[in-house]
């Protein structure tokens, strides 16, 4: 009966035109105005739609002083010459560096580090220090910023740490509080930065292998990176993985870097609107706001899985 209806409304009724281009005058319509984000009946809406996307889980971060920091100074640095450290610290320090430190050995001194309910950084010092080629410590002020130069003395005939790959570290530099008051000030008492320097035998350019935050509770955090979608990166930390030997001594170099306060800026890379305050993980690239992040099960950039997110700044920033 409704098909008879159907075939007589076509044969003589323009009606029927009319109903069905309107329809799909509506339905074209709902789905572009649903696409920038206005709100439509649910049935018409596409099936990629970003609420019907379970929301990605957020991670709770806590917020933390850090008194050390590192870097390294102008030159280029080997091991022939030697090497310009920058530190940069909110307490007087003590700056150690160990020259040609085993792998094994810091990695043994940090998990010895994690199984000690409190801090000891003679214990720490004490065991790199056995395990490496030369030693030697300057003292670091909170005021004077000025660069350390380290170099192996050339009587040791030190000029290169054997082939690849290696089981001994170039450089490991670690910098400890130089009063004990200040370590029951701050949750963070060290900090252990690899540092690659060039020799005979592999003459990759000196940069920053790894860094690690020690805590006076045992924890040991690594300082890694979070990639904007423009290259530019900030620093962060996250739980460490044991750094792999044969890997040690390779690192991407980034184009250039910025602070959080030059990047906070920019825009999200979905709506082009509100400024960039979400970090994706594990990808960690920093490239959504609030509003978008829970529209998304893969990162707009490198669309990996997202596991779970948190929010860039502290709370006084959002």
């Amino acid at each position: 009966m409704a098909a008879v209806f159907l075939v007589t409304l076509y044969e003589y009724s323009p009606l029927f035109y009319i109903a069905v281009v309107s329809l799909c005058f509506l339905i074209t319509a709902a789905m572009v105005l649903g696409w920038f984000g206005v709100d439509v009946p649910v049935i018409l809406r596409s099936s990629d739609d970003g609420e019907s996307i379970t929301p990605t889980p957020e991670k709770h971060m806590v917020q933390v002083t850090n008194p050390f920091a590192l870097d390294l100074g102008s030159g280029s640095g080997c091991v022939s010459g030697g090497v310009a450290l920058k530190p940069g610290c909110l307490e007087p320090c003590i700056l150690s560096c160990f020259w040609g430190c085993e792998i094994r050995a810091l990695q043994g001194a940090l998990q010895t580090h994690q199984s000690h309910q409190r801090f000891s950084s003679s214990l720490l010092l004490e065991a790199l220090k056995q395990r490496s080629l030369f030693s030697h410590s300057f003292h670091v002020s909170c005021v004077d910023r000025q660069e350390q130069h380290t170099i192996i003395p050339t009587h040791l005939g030190i000029t290169d740490f054997g082939p690849l790959p290696r089981e001994r570290y170039p450089l490991v530099a670690v910098l400890t509080l130089a009063e004990g008051e200040a370590e029951s000030t701050y949750d963070i008492v060290s900090s252990v930065t690899v540092v690659h320097v060039p020799d005979d035998k592999y003459n990759l350019s000196a940069r920053i292998l790894f860094q690690y935050l020690l805590t006076s509770l045992g924890s040991v955090y690594e300082i890694v990176l979070f990639f904007f979608y423009n290259n530019s990166l900030i620093f962060q930390f996250s739980t460490p993985t044991p750094p792999d030997p044969q890997h040690s001594d390779q690192r991407d170099e980034p184009e250039d870097e910025d602070s959080w306060s030059e990047g906070r800026g920019r825009d999200c890379v979905v709506c082009q609107n509100a400024a960039v305050n979400r970090v994706l993980l594990p990808c960690r690239h920093a490239c959504v706001c609030d509003s978008c992040v829970s529209r998304f099960q893969h990162c707009p950039i490198c669309r990996a899985f997202v596991l779970e997110s948190f929010v860039l700044g502290t709370a006084s920033d959002r």
